[in-house]
């Protein structure tokens, strides 16, 4: 299950997403997580998640890299569905398994657990792919140009940006670490999948005590490296690509401003009654 974890990961392609500037892909992303948290309807959510797919698509990325990615986030998603049938008594009731307590499984809390499961997807899916489709290096960059307006304030932008980045970058390290010592534990006859479920919070300190000191090894070895190479995260450094919108970056800004912009217009409008399954329920 360690291993399935994809978050931090660049995948090298030459698709269109791959060709965007990496600010516009970071604007991008946020715009998208922003539109979604303003969908009010599945016509909205569906276009959202239609766009999710589309731009997998065309990145390129292998479908069981997204497959992995998404098996990390299923018992959120699950966990999140139950809890809206749990807590949403609006609809028809459809199911009362106790009758002595007040609760029962409602249409509105089906439909309520679908929408939110359905965006949690979405917002994985369209986020992933900025680190699928980004370089660690020019992530680093587009972080520090979007932030520079902060240097008026006297904040360090390339120093935020590069630890930002690194962050980023070493979950996949981490993430292989934690399976190696995992595999070594279990080499030397530990249990870290059976018992209770203290039995096994208490089985995994031997596995997070050399994680910790291995980080910390990690660390200092990278700040070592850095000095001994002169890098001061000044303003003066030059840097070998340079970043420019080009014409694509400026038709995916348009494309994401008709997107936002028909699901503000969707929400103006009540459509449940469009529902043909919430009829039947």
């Amino acid at each position: 299950m360690i291993k399935d974890i994809t978050i931090g990961q660049f995948f090298p392609g030459d698709s269109y997403i791959h060709k965007l500037d990496p600010r516009a892909k970071i604007i991008i992303t946020f715009v998208f997580i922003v539109a979604l948290f303003l969908c009010k309807n599945y016509f909205s959510l569906g276009l959202l998640f239609f766009i999710s797919i589309a731009a997998i698509v065309v990145s390129k990325i292998s479908l069981r890299v997204i497959l992995k990615g998404l098996k990390m986030i299923v018992v959120l998603v699950v966990f999140t569905g139950v809890l809206q049938i749990l807590y949403n008594d609006e609809g028809t009731v459809l199911w009362k398994p106790f009758q002595q307590l007040d609760f029962a499984v409602t249409s509105g809390g089906i439909i309520s657990s679908v929408f939110i499961i359905i965006r949690i997807v979405s917002l994985i899916l369209f986020s992933s792919l900025l680190t699928y489709t980004t370089s660690p290096t020019m992530l680093t960059d587009a972080i520090e140009r979007l932030l520079s307006p902060l240097k008026l304030f006297k904040i360090n932008v390339s120093s935020l940006a590069m630890m930002m980045t690194i962050a980023l970058r070493f979950i996949p390290t981490l993430i292989e670490e934690i399976d190696i010592i995992m595999s070594a534990q279990k080499a030397r006859g530990a249990d870290l999948e059976t018992g209770t479920l203290v039995q096994r919070a208490k089985a995994l300190v031997p596995v997070f005590i050399p994680l910790i000191v291995n980080s910390f090894r990690r660390a200092y070895e990278l700040a070592f490296a850095m000095e001994c190479r002169c890098y001061t995260g000044d303003n003066k450094r030059t840097r070998m690509k340079e970043m420019k919108l080009a014409l694509r970056d400026y038709l995916a800004f348009a494309f994401v401003a008709v997107t936002v912009a028909a699901v503000i217009a969707t929400g103006f409008f009540d459509i449940s009654s469009f529902f043909i399954f919430e009829r039947v329920i």
